[in-house]
């Protein structure tokens, strides 16, 4: 089963006519995980065919508007539609007052159900299939990076399981690697089954550069970052540690030192909107395996 990805906007905190405010959609079974909420990003939603109101949590990295502003008219658009599941929202720890504050900033109508969950760092979700991890960030307000963790998983032939007929209940036992006994016959779990390796979607937004991105993003199969900045005469390096951001070249570093698999730029500046190129060119000469990500990219892990 493929993990789809949706970036349904790309932008920095100027947006353009290519570009939206920051928002990335992970589908994951029946959950629906939205990284960020850019302001108009209930409308990206819309355009991009894909029902908000089957959003299950959002993840919030930090609390700069163009990361945060579509929270209200998100929210809104839940409720008006009848959303009847509970939103859990995650943000960074000691920041729960921001929330607070935006339901105090215009007349709410209707009603959802919703848990607002401070994070520190490390685990701080999981189920049977998958784990939530976050490590702090450096930048102008407490930030976050979050990493989805699909578990190790047995899987079942499932050929090899129409081929000798076996059905029902005892097909769980094959799953938890237990040998089962099957018209008189002794089946080993090992001969029906096969390991499925973990799946690791790191996202890395607003921050300077530090030692916790390499930490996150250990081994990921897809590290989404931010790059608003290139590495080149405009002193990106200088103005990127002055608005603690992240360089292409910095991104590639990254990806590189952690192992990753594969990496996508994101959080691409107005300045680059006429030839983004410059920037992939400057990360593919450390790391060959990066793509640029625009509104409404989709990609699948």
């Amino acid at each position: 089963m493929k993990i789809p990805i949706t970036f349904l906007g790309t932008g920095t905190a100027v947006p353009t006519t290519r570009r939206n405010h920051t928002s990335i959609l992970l589908q994951y079974k029946d959950e629906n995980i939205l990284v960020d909420c850019g302001e108009g990003t209930q409308r990206q939603f819309r355009k991009a065919k894909l029902n908000p109101c089957s959003l299950t949590k959002i993840l919030i990295t930090h609390w700069h508007g163009d990361h945060i502003l579509g929270l209200p008219g998100l929210l809104q658009t839940l409720a008006l539609n009848g959303y009847n599941k509970t939103l859990h929202i995650y943000i960074p720890k000691n920041t729960k007052y921001h929330i607070e504050l935006i339901f105090k900033m215009f007349v709410f109508v209707g009603a959802i159900k919703y848990e607002i969950h401070e994070v520190d760092s490390g685990i701080f979700f999981e189920n049977s299939d998958f784990k939530l991890e976050a490590e702090k960030m450096e930048h102008r307000t407490p930030a976050l990076a979050y990493s989805f963790i699909e578990k190790e998983k047995v899987r079942i032939n499932k050929s090899k399981l129409i081929k000798l007929k076996i059905k029902g209940k005892i097909i769980a036992e094959l799953a938890k690697g237990k040998d089962i006994e099957w018209n008189g016959k002794k089946v080993k779990a090992k001969d029906l089954t096969y390991k499925q390796e973990q799946r690791k979607i790191t996202f890395i937004l607003d921050t300077a550069i530090n030692k916790n991105m390499e930490k996150i993003a250990k081994d990921s199969d897809l590290l989404i970052s931010e790059s608003t900045f290139l590495n080149d005469s405009e002193n990106g390096t200088s103005l990127a540690k002055e608005d603690f951001h992240l360089t292409a070249k910095q991104a590639a570093e990254t990806a590189k030192k952690a192992k990753v698999k594969r990496l996508i730029l994101t959080h691409i500046s107005q300045r680059y909107d006429a030839n983004e190129k410059p920037l992939l060119n400057e990360a593919r000469k450390i790391f060959k395996n990066t793509e640029i990500a625009e509104d409404f990219f989709k990609v699948e892990v």
